[in-house]
């Protein structure tokens, strides 16, 4: 099969490589379509702090949002899943530890990450294989485009239900790519009055078109803070910004270490809270895409092919992509 290979810092290409086979207690996937993620840039620059610290290290198979159809099944797994369509938990836990055993497998020390860390493959191929037990059904509702959104969905709802705002409380999302247009999405279909702050024009004018209050700058204080950027200065600005005794939500991950003054968090009495991937939230993204309350559709600025994953990697977006910020891969695409 074909596959996206990272072979070095800003080196990739498409391989012909093995047909992967299921192992015991695992599935075949046919890949119906992948999301290319701020974590696969980072993976293919070579920024990543997994290949800083060696956990991870080059070749890479990257792609972890993914949706598609199991074709075929590993020795001892379930014969109901022959056929369904799915997406999956991007983090596979050991099973065995005190953290998979009391339900935190997405923070087990000997995890694999799919396409980012371990020996799970990713999703930016026209197959892979993953455990049975991380599987999530899609309803038939659920097209390709809203399935390989579940994940990044996952991630920015575990965000909004960590921020624990009422309906008719204040959000301000830092940062206008995916998961902060996801988060204030799905805080939006709870009630939440959602505000984000932006610098790129073209973005800012995305999340006012799909009515959101979008800015550049903010002198109020918030509710509750989500930092969804890759900027090393917002963790601070986000704790400047939040109300005392409210919350701050980081998701976002920078190229260097940030820097915020714990004592203001003491003195304004601030919970903080870190989201570490989209676990906990498969199940309410896929039932938010699926009853219609939540619409990521716009988020998405073009589908392309395989071969032109690497283009897209070191930032050259299709002339013809959409405002969205999410590129989603049909592997099985030549165009």
């Amino acid at each position: 099969m074909r596959a996206l290979v990272l072979t070095g810092p800003r080196a990739a290409e498409v391989r012909t490589v093995p047909d992967p086979v299921p192992g015991p207690g695992q599935v075949l996937v046919d890949v119906e379509r992948a999301g290319i993620c701020g974590t696969d840039v980072e993976l293919f620059t070579g920024e990543l702090s997994y290949l800083q610290t060696g956990i991870t290290t080059y070749p890479v198979r990257p792609g972890h949002e993914w949706c598609g159809t199991v074709t075929a099944l590993g020795p001892g797994t379930d014969p109901g899943w022959l056929g369904a369509r799915v997406t999956g938990d991007t983090m596979i836990g050991c099973g065995q530890c005190t953290r998979c055993r009391s339900g935190r497998h997405h923070v087990c020390a000997d995890r694999d990450e799919v396409g980012i860390r371990g020996a799970v493959p990713g999703a930016l191929a026209e197959r892979l294989t993953v455990p049975a037990h991380t599987l999530h059904r899609l309803p038939g509702s659920l097209d390709a485009t809203l399935g390989a959104l579940v994940e990044p969905g996952g991630n920015a709802l575990r965000s909004v239900e960590a921020a624990r705002l009422r309906p008719g409380e204040r959000l301000l999302v830092l940062g206008t790519g995916t998961i902060g247009l996801l988060a204030a999405l799905f805080a939006r279909a709870r009630g939440v009055e959602v505000h984000l702050l932006g610098r790129e024009p073209h973005q800012i004018a995305l999340a006012r078109s799909l009515g959101f209050d979008s800015h550049r700058t903010t002198d109020r204080t918030w509710d509750a803070v989500i930092d969804a950027t890759n900027d090393p200065g917002a963790p601070s600005l986000a704790l400047d910004l939040v109300e005392p005794g409210r919350r701050i939500v980081y998701i976002g991950l920078s190229g260097v270490p940030s820097t915020v003054d714990t004592r203001e968090i003491a003195l304004k009495d601030v919970t903080v809270v870190g989201i570490l991937g989209a676990s906990a939230g498969l199940p309410g993204a896929i039932a938010a895409f699926a009853d219609g309350s939540v619409d990521p559709r716009p988020l998405v600025g073009a589908t392309i092919a395989l071969d032109a994953v690497a283009e897209a990697l070191a930032g050259r977006r299709p002339a013809t992509a959409g405002p969205g910020p999410k590129l989603l891969v049909d592997p099985t695409s030549t165009r």
